[in-house]
């Protein structure tokens, strides 16, 4: 009899893993507590697909992001498109690198580009611009894409209330299942690593289509990316877009959910003074059209490090990552393990390691 698995969260990373696991004869079963896929931070994002060029701080980020990229691309071929033009700009005052090391630190990494003297903005204090492939995702194929593969294994508006470990087995909601996979980024169980919740609030403007994307690098800068419509631009802030760091999720949606015309009013006012820095021109291109509200997971400390990270309590895996590039990476992470324990059940799982999940009913409670 096939293994039976229990994927929480559908957005990215548990719709890849679900449809990767229903592929090699799983039985699973994915359970989002919205009424449709890629509802919450996988579809409230930049809708960037990494190369690694937006990540000079942290080789780790990079080499998964660049690793993940081709991957990506030979399956979901038709979930990303092409962008028009792609910039990266160092800034000369406001970077905390300079040009020559950012070159150097991805032509390391392998990462192709090309080194350009202009860009169609009028841009102002610039060190330097290369010209790079990343690809903007396409959010609503791939709720299409996902609900047919998907198919009877999605369960939508069904939150999980409770999860009991049994020692043989694992019960969500009453149903067993030999494994777990939570990839709700600590919403349902605290994460296994030590992370903070950031809401963020994006902003959208309305512009000419074929705009380039462009991306200030590094530090406390920003980016100017376009979306699926090819007329909808989302302006991102590393300083202005965070609301605040919160150290569980319900402060986090607490936050989020307090935010008012005010707060985007004011996020409105110094982010485009942000953006005029360089972007000249700004508010003569970009008509401000609204907000996007979301919370990120952020792993702790000033490494910046968004690559992908694993955690396992028994038969509980918990995924945690910055970057879509890497479901790749998680897949095969969780899959390598069910694979060891395949000779050596039942899971003995050391007394330690239950310290979250006491082997009894845990009740989650989700909004």
């Amino acid at each position: 009899m096939s293994m039976k698995v229990a994927v929480i969260g559908g957005g990215w990373y548990g719709c890849h893993i679900s449809s990767s696991m229903i592929g090699l004869g799983f039985e699973v079963k994915l359970f989002e507590k919205n009424d449709r896929i890629l509802d919450e931070a996988s579809g409230n994002n930049q809708f960037r697909l990494h190369l690694g060029f937006h990540y000079p701080r942290h080789a780790g980020t990079r080499i998964q992001s660049r690793d993940g990229f081709s991957r990506f691309l030979e399956r979901y071929s038709d979930l990303s498109r092409k962008i028009s033009e792609n910039i990266y700009a160092v800034p000369k005052y406001t970077s905390l690198i300079d040009f020559e090391t950012y070159k150097l630190i991805m032509t390391a990494t392998g990462i192709p580009y090309h080194t350009v003297d202009r860009c169609p903005l009028d841009l102002q204090e610039i060190e330097g611009l290369i010209r790079v492939d990343e690809r903007i995702l396409m959010i609503e194929k791939a709720r299409n894409y996902f609900s047919h593969h998907l198919g009877p294994s999605l369960s939508l508006s069904d939150p999980v209330t409770t999860l009991i470990d049994r020692e043989t087995h694992i019960e969500v909601n009453g149903e067993k299942f030999d494994y777990v996979v939570d990839a709700t980024w600590g919403h349902l169980l605290r994460a296994d690593f030590d992370v903070f919740y950031e809401p963020t609030v994006l902003l959208y403007f309305e512009a000419s289509p074929n705009l380039p994307a462009i991306t200030f690098v590094d530090g406390p800068l920003y980016s100017i990316y376009p979306t699926e419509e090819p007329k909808i631009y989302t302006l991102s802030s590393v300083p202005h877009t965070p609301l605040g760091r919160y150290y569980s999720a319900e402060e986090a949606r607490t936050a989020r959910d307090r935010v008012d015309t005010a707060t985007i009013r004011a996020k409105l006012k110094v982010m485009t003074e942000q953006a005029q820095e360089n972007v000249r021109n700004f508010p003569d291109l970009y008509k401000f059209i609204g907000p996007q509200i979301s919370i990120k997971t952020k792993l702790s400390g000033s490494s910046d490090d968004r690559s992908c990270y694993v955690g396992r309590r028994g038969r509980l895996f918990t995924v945690l990552s910055g970057k879509i590039d890497t479901i790749f990476h998680a897949t095969e992470r969780i899959l390598s393990d069910i694979e060891a324990d395949s000779d050596t059940k039942p899971i003995d799982v050391p007394s330690s390691l239950l310290s979250r999940i006491q082997r009894k009913s845990i009740a989650i409670g989700l909004e």
